[in-house]
């Protein structure tokens, strides 16, 4: 993997929202021995959680929209946690969780929405390991739930 710097790109950093709060008692960011660890978030819109499952009332494409979604508020809270997104050094894991029926097997196809906007955001020093998961339920119905680590130069 190359260390060639990746400018950020400015309509992106643009569309991040304001960094959602916590819902529960946690951080949403902890920075430990130089790694930023990202508390998992919902698809929020215009203020609401996206809910669903997928396979069931959400297809695979608005799944991986609402990844996206996730993956732009990740990159907000983290902005907040570290005050300036050049201090990244590389996007190490993202954990995606997807509410889906048992039948689905598209799990790693929705998390790509996530997963693009770290590649988009830092180039190849956002590709990242990941999992991908399909669970029974999530927190509130939402459909899709994200966190993912990252080191600081």
């Amino acid at each position: 993997m190359s260390a060639h710097r990746h400018p950020l790109p400015a309509a992106l950093l643009d569309s991040l929202p304001p960094p959602p709060p916590p819902v529960a008692k946690f951080l949403p960011a902890r920075i430990a021995g130089g790694l930023v660890f990202l508390s998992g978030l919902a698809p929020v819109e215009d203020g609401v959680a996206l809910t669903g499952r997928i396979g069931a009332e959400i297809d695979t494409d608005e799944a991986r929209r609402r990844a996206r979604l996730v993956g732009l508020a990740l990159l907000s809270n983290l902005r907040a946690a570290i005050g300036d997104l050049n201090r990244v050094h590389e996007v190490v894991k993202l954990n995606g969780f997807v509410n889906a029926v048992p039948e689905f097997t598209g799990h790693p196809a929705v998390i790509d929405g996530c997963s693009e906007v770290f590649i988009e955001a830092f180039g190849e020093m956002g590709r990242h390991a990941r999992t991908a998961v399909g669970v029974a339920s999530l927190p509130g119905n939402i459909s899709v739930e994200v966190e993912a680590v990252v080191a600081l130069k």
